[in-house]
């Protein structure tokens, strides 16, 4: 239960009444503060250092590893070697996915994300690269469409069409694929070094006088910040970053390709379907979310987040959404049953798919609570 007056206020209030409140010392009366107090500077500077920008950092330095992975396939003929590349690109998937729980900003006004992260990926058009292309480079590609660069592109060259394994073997890696595979990379570490960039050192590159989009958050309301005019602003970019992915996840990312039944389930809609990498996917996803809730990542010493926020109006509410987001993330996890059953696989089975609407149903508890009873709490905040 929230409460919207605080115990001295409400006694306040009954003293008031029972005196009459009124005539010549009604001046003297105090008004009853309404709301709740909370000081957000820690977790906004907490947030944006710990979780942001260390995510973004990251991802660069995911980007450098995934590049001299890919650079090592150019002439090997060793499983081991493909194998590190498949490694390396799920490793630089990890802080991207978790990054979409905070997908504002940079990542946006950049056009990263499409340029990143585009499905569904066009094999068709791949594969006319492939065919016509005397060479890869990446200056190239970038001006190339979104569909058939980034992620997912590189997915496909790496694992394979995903249907029945996702285990490719070297000797079917032709050597174009290799090229394009490196020039890829090199594109990934590019953009990633640029989303990093604009989060560290100015997120306008085209503006020698733009801040590091770190210190627009950290200083909202600062006569030089045109982005954000308060810590109330940068909390509802917060709260509203994490409705959008438990939104994207349970109403696309899950229930797109899931259909309305078995007849109607389409596994060419599953994202990251060649490397069978789906529900990692989910859970990075929402755990992105946790960690922004927590205010530090798993393992990590603890820090104020959004939680602490949360708290100052409704200790009960701030520990039920908590557990609300530890069971989406269970739920998408429990999707590959018994057998570790891929997602494409489990949208086709019938107690998968029972499990599948199992998670859509935890994501839904979570996405009416985020909106429902958390983002409203910023009309009751004293700040």
């Amino acid at each position: 239960m929230r409460f919207n007056y605080t115990v001295i206020s409400l006694a306040l209030v009954a003293t008031l009444s029972a005196c009459g409140g009124s005539g010549s010392d009604s001046g003297d009366t105090e008004t009853p503060t309404v709301g709740f107090s909370f000081a957000a500077t820690e977790m906004i500077t907490n947030i944006t250092d710990d979780i942001i920008v260390a995510g973004y950092a990251d991802l660069a330095a995911q980007g450098d590893a995934l590049l001299l992975a890919t650079q090592t396939l150019l002439t090997s003929t060793s499983q081991a070697d493909l194998v590190a590349a498949q490694n390396a690109w799920k490793a630089a998937r990890q802080p991207w996915e978790q990054g979409e729980a905070h997908i504002f900003g940079p990542v946006d006004s950049l056009s990263i994300d499409p340029h990143l992260d585009s499905w569904p990926l066009n094999t068709t058009d791949l594969q006319t690269q492939l065919d016509n292309s005397e060479g890869f480079d990446a200056e190239t590609i970038k001006g190339w469409n979104d569909d058939v660069q980034g992620f997912h592109t590189m997915e496909y060259l790496l694992f394979g069409d995903g249907v029945n394994s996702n285990t490719k073997q070297i000797a079917d890696l032709t050597t174009k694929e290799r090229e394009y595979l490196i020039a890829l990379a090199e594109v990934f570490r590019d953009y990633a070094v640029q989303l990093d960039d604009a989060w560290q050192v100015s997120y306008n590159p085209q503006d020698t006088n733009a801040l590091p989009y770190a210190e627009l958050l950290k200083t909202p309301g600062d006569a030089n910040n045109a982005i954000y005019s308060s810590e109330l602003a940068v909390i509802e970019e917060l709260i509203n970053g994490m409705i959008g992915i438990v939104d994207e996840v349970g109403n696309g990312k899950i229930a797109d390709p899931f259909g309305e039944s078995l007849a109607t389930a389409d596994t060419s809609k599953v994202e990251s379907q060649y490397s069978w990498n789906s529900l990692t996917d989910f859970a990075d996803n929402i755990i992105g979310v946790r960690n922004v809730y927590q205010g530090e990542l798993t393992g990590s010493a603890d820090k104020t987040g959004l939680i602490d926020f949360v708290a100052a109006a409704d200790a009960q509410l701030s520990a039920r959404v908590a557990s609300e987001i530890d069971d989406a993330i269970t739920k998408i996890q429990a999707i590959s049953g018994t057998t570790d059953m891929p997602f494409r696989q489990a949208i086709l089975d019938e107690a998968g798919r029972e499990r599948v609407q199992t998670a859509v149903d935890a994501l839904t508890t979570l996405q009416t609570s985020l909106e429902s009873d958390v983002l409203p709490l910023l009309s009751e905040w004293n700040s």
